[in-house]
């Protein structure tokens, strides 16, 4: 869903699972009593629940549709779509509609290592299916209902449907009829995805001698302050990574370059992570821009992702280039990415899912290392700053407070928002 996000399509999930936890609370908070949801009520034995489950994946469905027939681009049905006349019954309800396809994502297991972690995450989560369940309770209970769904579970071979099957999140992928952009893209970033823990390290360039003439682009070296970082760097960043293995990224920048010199791991150049182009900009003060181009500088303070410098590229452009970049950053394990102010914020908005218009007002101070550590459903945040001074490049919001830092945010949401 973020990446698709990313990719500027209209994305929204449809989660069986929250609708049917909002309807057992709107139906509890009416009668006083709490349903029974334990793995009882997912066995296909179970006919009034088995019902009641089918009509729950009917709903989501159609609200599915009826969310794409307003303009959505992409809902994903997130449901235990498992036997072939589910799937059938999907296929035959999407084909009604003008304009819609159906891909069918299927992930399968069967490495102890993976599941006992997903198992884990499963019960110590807050999931609300078992609050009043010791953690041993819900694991018993949530490997009980795997196997209610395993005793009817198909996988997908239907050869007329399209699909994606990964098999232990990514040791083997098989499609089958995946055609055009979208879906292709879709499946190259699935099969690119991983569960090993790991860090993404984001740290702007030292101080540059064009940061402290207020200038904006350019290739300058970097200043006293900023050596004195480049310097400071290696020992915060190994105090937080130990002996784990870990990539540098930089620009093809100088500045990039000098900041990374002193750290002892491989390194790795993109020219894809160069500074936003200022065009005919470059190197000018934002005083010299505003009395040489004083359209053009309001035009940019209206609309700042949107707007293009002349010659030069607008933040939209810069998040498009940096499509390879997202992609092999979802491949690799730990990555510390030395670069600039827009590029830091594009790739921060990314795993953070932050709006377009809040992009370009993100704060990215120079001589803090921001620690991101992915996590199922969200990212968790650290930031470190260096007591080495260094000017404040970052300008507001014009008439807005600036965005503000969001909060980790790496829990499930439970519920149905439109239940």
């Amino acid at each position: 869903m973020r990446y698709l996000k990313w990719l500027e399509y209209d994305v929204k999930v449809f989660n069986v699972g929250q609708l049917r936890r909002s309807r057992a609370r709107q139906r509890a908070q009416q009668s006083g009593k709490r349903e029974d949801h334990t793995a009882s009520y997912f066995s296909h034995d179970n006919v009034e629940a088995t019902k009641l489950r089918d009509q729950l994946a009917n709903d989501s469905l159609e609200m599915l549709i009826q969310w794409l027939r307003e303009g959505g681009n992409v809902g994903i049905h997130d449901a235990t779509n498992s036997t072939r006349a589910r799937r059938k019954k999907i296929v035959e309800r999407v084909s009604k509609e003008k304009g819609m396809s159906v891909i069918f994502l299927e992930s399968v297991c069967d490495d102890p290592a993976i599941l006992a972690a997903n198992i884990a995450l499963k019960v110590s989560s807050g999931d609300p299916d078992y609050k009043d369940m010791s953690r041993e309770e819900a694991k018993a209970d949530f490997e009980r209902r795997i196997r209610e769904y395993e005793a009817v579970y198909e996988t997908i071979t239907e050869p007329h449907l399209s699909y994606l099957r990964i098999k232990n999140v990514g040791s083997q992928v098989t499609l089958c009829h995946i055609h055009g952009y979208l879906q292709s893209r879709i499946a190259f970033y699935l099969m690119n995805l991983h569960l090993k823990p790991r860090s993404i390290f984001f740290s702007r360039h030292g101080e540059s001698q064009y940061n402290v003439e207020g200038r904006i682009g350019g290739d300058s070296p970097l200043s006293e302050r900023g050596m004195r970082y480049a310097r400071a760097l290696p020992a915060l960043i190994t105090d937080n990574i130990g002996d784990a293995p870990l990539t540098v990224w930089t620009s093809t920048l100088q500045r990039t370059i000098q900041t990374a010199q002193y750290l002892p791991y491989p390194k790795l150049t993109w020219k894809s992570l160069d500074e936003l182009d200022a065009g005919v900009c470059d190197g000018m003060t934002y005083e010299e821009i505003e009395q040489a181009y004083p359209e053009d500088f309001a035009n940019r303070d209206e609309d700042k992702f949107n707007y293009r410098y002349r010659g030069g590229e607008s933040y939209r452009d810069v998040v498009v280039r940096l499509e390879p970049v997202i992609m092999e950053l979802e491949r690799q394990e730990n990555i510390l990415i030395i670069g600039h102010q827009a590029i830091l914020r594009c790739l921060y908005a990314y795993f953070h899912d932050l709006p377009q218009a809040d992009l370009p007002y993100i704060k990215i101070p120079l001589h803090t290392v921001i620690k991101l550590t992915p996590k199922a459903y969200g990212c968790d945040e650290e930031r470190y700053t260096l007591p080495i001074g260094a000017v404040d490049t970052h300008r507001p919001k014009p008439k807005a407070p600036p965005p503000p830092i969001p909060p980790s945010k790496t829990g499930r949401e439970y519920y149905a928002k439109d239940a």
